[in-house]
């Protein structure tokens, strides 16, 4: 079995699809799914797109011209990850306890406020919480979640997104559905438990607030073509990290920070 045969096995396997889920979305029959996934059958040029565009990833990284993004989870009870030497073209994304527990909890308290709207999928989720972290950096020069970003066709995606979501389920934090939604199947997210608030402050709550009665309306198309006139995704190459400090760049439509009000501000006391 070749490399590119296994990648498109793990991905769909890590999607939670079956083999005749994946040939609808290709729009072949079942068995030219299971021929590609055994290395007897190649895959198209349009076909690496669309399963890139699927799973989130580069077409490099499907055909094995790139190592991927690797996210490392604290393991309970631990405080600290230990760095490993990266490999050439991998993306290592080490994601602090902090970090670990602000993310489950931003996401339980976005799922318990809109997840139930039919809009609200996977992909819209991605966007939204993109928005949280980057408005929040810009408006007070730290991190909220503090996630790791790359950009994609569709916009911005949280690469830790899969691997905290995996472990959420297997305690029992979130269940994972797929719904029908016009033409395709949606994943959506049900919370099975409230979110602890004392891990989330004031300015906070208020930020998810805002962007979610900001955006939390939009559909997957909508929120990732708005996501695209962001300077962060305008600036960044495609497949690569999204850099926090590019928000400072962005455009009035954008921005949340009140520039003017800072310069007045600033005259003020000078």
């Amino acid at each position: 079995m070749s490399n590119t045969a296994t990648r498109i096995r793990n991905l769909r396997e890590k999607a939670g699809l079956n083999q005749q889920q994946l040939a609808d979305r290709l729009e072949i029959p079942r068995p030219a799914v299971s021929a590609i996934e055994s290395g007897g059958r190649k895959v198209s040029a349009d076909e690496l797109v669309v399963l890139a565009r699927l799973f989130s990833v580069t077409v490099d990284y499907i055909v094995g011209l790139e190592e991927g993004v690797k996210v490392t989870l604290p393991a309970p009870g631990t405080a600290k990850t230990k760095q490993t030497k990266r490999p050439r073209r991998e993306l290592r994304v080490n994601v602090p306890r902090k970090h670990l527990d602000k993310f489950r909890e931003v996401l339980i308290y976005m799922l318990g406020a809109v997840g139930a709207r039919p809009n609200i999928g996977e992909t819209v989720l991605y966007k939204l919480l993109y928005f949280i972290d980057f408005d929040y950096y810009e408006k007070y020069e730290e991190q909220l979640i503090g996630a790791t970003y790359i950009k994609n066709h569709y916009g911005p995606t949280p690469v830790e997104f899969n691997e905290i979501v995996d472990r959420m389920m297997a305690e029992g934090e979130i269940i994972r559905i797929e719904v029908p939604y016009y033409d395709y199947l949606q994943k959506k997210y049900i919370p099975l438990r409230h979110p602890d608030l004392t891990r989330l402050d004031a300015r906070e709550i208020q930020m998810i607030d805002d962007v979610l009665a900001r955006l939390a309306d939009m559909g997957a198309r909508q929120i990732s073509e708005y996501s695209h006139n962001d300077i962060p995704w305008l600036t960044t190459e495609d497949g690569e990290r999204i850099e926090y400090e590019t928000v400072f760049y962005r455009t009035p439509q954008y921005s949340v920070r009140g520039y003017e009000d800072d310069e007045g501000k600033a005259d003020a006391v000078s």
